[in-house]
């Protein structure tokens, strides 16, 4: 079945939305059966066709989440046309950088149409031709549209349903391409791996311009008339324990977010008291490297709460895939595989050790191969197959997986090998499990060593003043005239040679190698993506240009 073939039969259902905090415009929630909010979006697919919304049409869709922004990209589905959803900014110092932005998604995405949140339509700097309805008065429009004079588009699986931009964390964003075809294929590989049925809802407060909180989160529960909780991102970031009071106060059973999340979750269940997370059984993690440390962490710290450590399930997923690429047993919790750490950056080989041996590096296994999945590893130079356990490059095929970035052939001809995506990541295979150790282009190499800079990373966010998940590490040649490694990070500390003798010191315990610099920079100024990925390669070139401002 199609995706607009799908929310009709969803909305059959007696499953149901709840806007909470922000995205009920911060009063009281917000119940909205699918059923009505399919008829809402129904009549505004009418509305929509009267700016020429239909088979083909690139509509953009801006603003914070909230019922009229989710109301219109199922409009868009039904209507026949492509959602382009353009990323929030930031931070505030970022307003110059996200109108730019805008501006170029716009014209790279070929927009016909773009909806936009009345309080962001002044940011908005859309070229000649593109037609700019807000979403306020869309919906009052809708309000006066008959919803039973609409007549959906014909169904095709291969209609461009979604043109997902990545993260931009390794490179210049590009147009992924994802028809209903992928996208309806992996949300029933996810659904069948999760075993997500009836008796589960959901709960979300991620941005629904990144794939895990639209597809995921979104269109997962939306295609399967189930329930959903749905808040908004600002909501977490200002009070990480609504998360929480909204799975204790819905019994929420499944939800999705980034490692950093987990580890705010963590340190706000420390300090919480009346929660009751008993229900959670599904506590997905992915879109950035999973530390496991921070797993255990954030399981320990909810075990009063009624959490259960089973329930952390660390995941695979990259854009291009659509969304999930595998996902572990369920029940089996957290994964960790225990490698020499000199034989995994000396000889890319990841030979398990004993927990307690001193060259130890724990690493998150994060599950096998979704249905209609495969994977294989290969050397990068040479594109050969390499063995069980041998690190290389990752490479998937799959019916998830997208044909291609928009209008970019040349980007699309280097993805691929042969019907096999390349996905840039260095990783092994144990057993039939996934094992990440990082980004191909990341890799720092100092003396013929392979040094991961999320070790880095890592060591340098356990000082003390360090803000967690805001720590980029990278190489650089510019101190000694050979490769070294440089630490940015931001701190609150009134004495920062203090923290940053700190941190070289445990980084070169954690890695055996010192920093050749720190630089300790204001909370909010490191380069991240709209997702909230940090951007190592747009902060090296700032670091070599001397624009950055230590504190």
């Amino acid at each position: 079945m199609t995706l607009s073939a799908r929310l009709e039969s969803a909305a059959t259902g007696r499953g149901s939305i709840t806007f909470v905090g922000s995205a009920a415009g911060g009063t009281t929630p917000e119940r909205v059966d699918w059923s009505q909010l399919h008829d809402e979006a129904r009549a505004m697919a009418v509305v929509l066709a009267g700016h020429g919304v239909g088979r083909g049409t690139h509509v953009g869709v801006l603003g914070p989440t909230s019922r009229p922004l989710v109301t219109a990209l199922q409009a868009i589905w039904l209507g026949g046309a492509t959602v382009v959803a353009l990323p929030l900014p930031m931070r505030l110092g970022s307003i110059e950088g996200f109108v730019a932005q805008t501006r170029r998604r716009i014209e790279g995405a070929d927009l016909a149409v773009v909806l936009v949140d009345p309080e962001l339509a002044g940011f908005l700097d859309a070229p000649p031709g593109v037609d700019v309805v807000t979403l306020d008065v869309l919906a009052d429009r809708a309000r006066n549209a008959r919803a039973t004079s609409f007549s959906r588009a014909a169904d095709d699986p291969d209609r461009l349903a979604i043109l997902q931009f990545t993260s931009g964390s390794t490179a210049e964003p590009k147009g992924v391409m994802l028809p209903d075809r992928c996208i309806t294929a992996n949300i029933d590989a996810i659904v069948e791996a999760a075993a997500i049925g009836p008796n589960d809802r959901a709960v979300s407060w991620l941005p629904l311009y990144h794939d895990m909180g639209l597809i995921g989160l979104l269109l997962t529960p939306m295609l399967n008339g189930l329930d959903l909780v749905l808040g908004a991102p600002q909501d977490f970031l200002a009070s990480p324990a609504v998360w929480l009071e909204w799975i204790t106060h819905y019994r929420g059973t499944v939800t999705a977010g980034p490692n950093f999340s987990y580890a705010l979750a963590a340190r706000a269940m420390r300090r919480a008291s009346g929660l009751d997370l008993s229900s959670w059984r599904l506590a997905l993690n992915g879109a950035e490297p999973v530390d496991p440390d921070a797993v255990e962490s954030f399981c320990a710290a909810g075990a009063p709460h009624g959490l259960d450590d089973k329930s952390a399930f660390c995941v695979f997923g990259m854009a291009e895939a659509t969304l999930a690429v595998t996902f572990p047993e369920l029940g089996s919790g957290l994964g960790v595989d225990v490698v020499d750490r000199v034989a995994l950056e000396g000889e890319r080989v990841a030979h398990p050790v004993a927990p307690d041996d001193e060259r130890a590096r724990r690493l998150t296994v994060l599950g096998s191969a979704l249905r209609d999945f495969e994977l294989r590893i290969v050397e990068p130079a040479s594109g050969d197959t390499l063995p069980e356990r041998a690190v290389g490059e990752l490479q998937v095929r799959s019916p998830s997986v997208t044909p291609g970035y928009y209008r970019n052939p040349a980007a699309t001809a280097a993805a691929f090998d042969d019907g096999w995506l390349r996905t840039g990541d260095l990783a092994y295979l144990a057993g039939d499990e996934l094992v990440v150790c990082g980004r191909l282009k990341d890799m720092i190499i100092v003396g013929g060593r392979n040094v991961f800079p999320e070790d880095v990373e890592r060591a340098a966010a356990a000082v003390e003043g360090v803000r967690v998940g805001n720590v980029i590490a990278f190489s650089s040649e510019r101190r000694r005239g050979r490769e070294a490694i440089v630490v940015v990070a931001e701190a609150r500390a009134e004495d920062p040679g203090t923290v940053r003798a700190a941190v070289k010191s445990r980084v070169s315990d954690a890695v055996g190698i010192p920093p050749v610099d720190i630089v300790l920079v204001e909370p909010g100024s490191l380069p991240k993506t709209s997702s909230g990925k940090l951007q190592r390669s747009l902060c090296a070139a700032r670091y070599h240009a001397d624009e950055l401002q230590p504190v």
